[in-house]
């Protein structure tokens, strides 16, 4: 993966460019929320305009059933220019290559931006359609991806126009997610420590088996973490249980036994009479939850084994929060689980969605070495998958 050809490789001046990038930000009421993946994007779109090219953008954002004015990107076009500094022409065509898209490409002057509509206000687009490919290839000569986000999934604006394109590469986005996930999880500088969470073990099954073959230490919190300890035969009450998963939560504990992994699970929780902020909260050992109150958080006894084997480490992946973050009063475990990456004296990886979500909420980001711009890539990547949107791009 990481011997794809790359923007920096390319000599684009009087090319036409397409870019895919991954502009499904956060939008209420046409207002963005978030301009991060906007952000993001910024220097690949730099590079091109700056070497001569006709940059063409082009990106999905929600899942709309085809045209649809609140999934519009007109106001992405907006804040896109106000990043970059110069006018970004949108092409406002619901057939997304229809006749003003063609027309405003053909018109194009070197160094100039258009961003295209909604790549999704065609139903074709998610099925990877050949013809639906090949009309966004019409626009241009080279082809780059920038979508980490969506760069596990095989659709006509990620995989099925890079076919039709004389050239294609990853943009500089997408190679930073390459190398730094790649690189952490193929040749990680050791200690080698990687945190799971979120809710639930069916959405990691695949990620604990891979990393149970890389870490040293694999660490685990958050709602998924009491199918563990109900595997290892502890009352956990109205906590977050996948029962059909108890088995695999068994033989992943003799897994990492088998392997020397140090398989870290909660010793103590915070534990709710309800699934509320207010609710009535104590902390109580892992092994000692009531019947009727559930686990929302990771003890403070456990925080505090969390945070040395991770602050010992060269290499730290962290994937989920480890608790309801949401919900201030159970923040506590991921607050303390964040501090601990900031004192890394190494490199350290958030893998996307709600990590990410709440290392840049609760104010830890700049202390991070890397933040995944995407969950499902990520999560598919520390799976040891093969992503589409990057397997389609040309080798150097």
């Amino acid at each position: 993966m990481l011997n794809k050809k790359s923007v920096k490789d390319l000599q684009v001046r009087g090319k036409r460019v397409l870019v895919r990038c991954d502009f499904n930000v956060p939008m209420i009421e046409g207002e963005i929320t978030s301009d991060v993946r906007i952000a993001a994007a910024i220097p690949t779109i730099k590079k091109l305009v700056e070497g001569g090219a006709r940059v063409i953008l082009c990106s999905h954002m929600g899942k709309p059933k085809g045209p649809d004015a609140k999934f519009s990107l007109a106001p992405v076009a907006v804040r896109l220019a106000e990043l970059l500094g110069q006018e970004v022409y949108f092409a406002a065509d619901d057939e997304v290559v229809g006749g003003n898209a063609f027309t405003a490409v053909n018109n194009m002057k070197d160094g100039e931006v258009i961003l295209l509509q909604n790549t999704r206000f065609h139903p074709e687009e998610t099925k990877n359609d050949r013809e639906y490919a090949k009309d966004l290839a019409t626009l241009a000569e080279v082809f780059v991806n920038d979508a980490f986000g969506t760069a596990h999934r095989a659709h006509s604006s990620t995989v099925g126009v890079a076919e039709f394109v004389k050239e294609s590469a990853v943009g500089f986005l997408m190679e930073r997610e390459i190398e730094f996930l790649g690189n952490a999880v193929n040749s990680p500088v050791r200690p080698f420590v990687a945190i799971l969470g979120g809710a639930k073990v069916s959405d990691k099954i695949a990620v604990i088996n891979n990393l149970l073959n890389k870490v040293d230490t694999l660490i685990i919190g958050g709602g998924m973490a009491y199918t563990f300890l109900a595997a290892k035969g502890y009352e956990v009450g109205q906590s977050l249980l996948e029962a059909d998963k108890i088995e695999y939560a068994k033989e992943m504990m003799e897994k990492a036994a088998d392997k020397g992994v140090s398989l870290l699970l909660p010793v103590d929780t915070v534990i709710a009479d309800k699934f509320s902020n207010d609710a009535a909260r104590e902390v109580v050992d892992s092994d000692k939850i009531p019947a009727d109150w559930q686990g929302l958080d990771i003890g403070t006894k456990t925080r505090e084994i969390f945070a040395e084997a991770i602050k010992g480490a060269k290499t730290v992946i962290w994937n989920g929060p480890m608790g309801v973050f949401e919900f201030e009063n159970f923040a506590g475990g991921t607050i303390a689980v964040a501090k601990a990456l900031g004192e890394v004296d190494g490199t350290t990886i958030i893998g996307g969605g709600d990590s990410a979500a709440a290392v840049i909420q609760l104010g830890f980001a700049e202390q991070m070495t890397h933040i995944s711009t995407g969950g499902g890539a990520s999560l598919e990547f520390l799976e040891g998958k093969e992503l589409p949107g990057v397997a389609a791009i040309q080798d150097k």
